[in-house]
């Protein structure tokens, strides 16, 4: 019984490749893998024309709110070289502390996923339920989240490298990092449109229009908060999976110059229930942008095979008790995934939705003084400082800094914290740090109707920071390097 139960666990693990990194020799096939979704041509995105003001783009008669009056006499050029300059110095004084620090990060993620599969035919119980959702929680937020970023392209980190993580093929999946997002779908949804156009229209990732449908509800308020509640449980597959992936062919309408369905609207968030109960002439059309079978089999289906049919199957092979125990991993892996989806939307979703931070009408250029101030009063940290806490978080209670410097490595986000806000508080820009259950009671505020986000008085900012398009030739790493403006 013993022997059988250590060889399921072997080889359920085994499965997901959770323990062991590939080697750093394979980096060049991963990225030849890539061929077919990093293009040569530059992916241009337009943005809206920009009056051609002076020097700043400031209306004398506008009247500012009492908590946007920080902004009429802000340095913009000042507070934006010391910002540069930070972010400059961290890279420098990399000493290789990082790869060591990802390599703990890794080890604690492993611990937890070796806990979880070698309980998981257990009657369900909170520790292995805890362990499950920790494995997938700690492969996104802080593994997979910062790798794709380009957070560790400048190191020595074997696998851990954007340009190959991940993508290309589903094994390459199940080995670097299996969630129901396809990977390539999130860096373009995530690591561009969300990153670059942070609380824009444009941005997909807009809490506040997202949940139109909630807001404008005509179910009594205290029902949307319970539907609002409720849809955190689910919404990396429900909500999340369908919107990256939906990001994903509409650039690949754009490479292959083929216009968009009719009355198909792009921003306009989807859900799964979108491919099957379409509601609108929108959703009617987005059967011939994504068919809802490819959907299936690409991206929720290779995380659903195997964390809830490979993994807990050796289990119906142990005689006599085999169809209990995995009864009752089923069981635990199914409230290990309720779970983590809480948990994740708790630390991300929360990052830029309250009644205290911004939205924008218009875009900027990537590095400029303004983006810098915009990544910085459209985010929220948490509370942090230490790597336990740190874990906990997912390292998301670094939003403020991840946004300003988005390829920087976890260890570097600790570092740097400290110093943004101290630049911050020499500059008077609001620098928002709080509980995440303080934030989560903002964002579900937010997402229910009883509050809005702020805007932010773009006339103020520098002309010469706006944008009319921004172009990158990848959809790994960070904006900087081969990617222009």
């Amino acid at each position: 019984m013993r022997s059988c139960l250590f060889a399921f666990a072997v080889l359920a693990v085994g499965s997901t490749n959770a323990f062991t990194p590939p080697k750093a020799s394979t980096l060049q096939t991963h990225q030849q893998q890539q061929q077919s979704l990093t293009q040569k041509s530059a992916i241009v995105i337009p943005l809206p024309d920009q009056q051609d003001n002076t020097a700043v783009a400031t209306n004398a008669n506008a009247e500012l709110a009492p908590q946007d009056a920080w902004v009429a006499n802000l340095d913009y050029e000042g507070f934006g070289k010391e910002v540069s300059l930070l972010g400059k110095r961290i890279l420098a004084e990399e000493n290789g502390e990082s790869v060591q620090h990802l390599e703990k990060i890794v080890s604690w993620r492993n611990i937890a996923a070796l806990a979880g599969v070698a309980t998981v035919w257990t009657t369900p119980n909170p520790l292995t339920i805890v362990a499950l959702s920790t494995w997938t929680y700690a492969s996104w937020t802080m593994i997979a989240h910062h790798t794709c970023h380009g957070g560790y392209n400048r190191l020595d980190a074997g696998n851990f490298n954007s340009r190959g993580f991940a993508i290309g093929s589903v094994v390459k999946r199940a080995q670097d990092w299996l969630d129901w997002m396809k990977p390539e779908a999130w860096n373009i949804e995530h690591n561009r449109l969300h990153h670059y156009r942070l609380n824009e229209f444009a941005d997909p990732d807009l809490v506040q229009r997202n949940v139109g449908f909630i807001r404008e509800s005509p179910m009594p308020v205290p029902m949307r908060y319970v539907f609002a509640t409720l849809l955190s449980s689910v919404w990396k597959w429900y909500y999340y999976a369908p919107n990256t992936y939906k990001e994903l062919k509409i650039r690949e309408f754009e490479l292959a110059g083929k216009p968009l369905p009719q009355d198909f609207k792009p921003a306009e968030a989807i859900t799964i229930k979108s491919f099957f109960r379409p509601e609108s002439k929108s959703e009617e059309a987005l059967s011939q942008l994504i068919k809802p079978s490819n959907f299936l089999m690409n991206v929720v289906g290779p995380f659903f095979v195997g964390r809830f049919v490979l993994l807990p199957l050796p289990l119906l092979a142990i005689p006599g008790v085999g169809p209990t125990l995995y009864t009752n991993a089923i069981i635990n892996l199914i409230a290990a995934e309720l779970f983590t989806n809480m948990h994740s939307f708790l630390t991300i979703v929360t990052n830029h939705a309250g009644e205290d931070l911004y939205t924008f009408e218009d875009a900027v250029k990537p590095r400029s003084p303004s983006f810098y101030v915009r990544q910085i009063v459209g985010s929220a940290n948490y509370a942090y400082g230490s790597d336990p806490v740190d874990f906990v978080h997912g390292f998301l209670n670094y939003q403020v800094e991840h946004h300003v410097w988005p390829d920087l490595s976890m260890r570097q986000y600790q570092k740097a914290a400290p110093e943004l806000k101290a630049i911050c508080d020499k500059y008077g820009v609001p620098y928002v740090k709080e509980s995440v259950f303080e934030r989560l009671r903002k964002t579900l505020d937010i997402m229910v109707g009883k509050s809005s986000m702020r805007t932010f008085p773009v006339q103020y900012e520098p002309a010469k920071d706006k944008a009319k398009t921004v172009a990158w030739t990848s959809d790994n790493g960070s904006i900087d390097g081969d990617d222009k403006v």
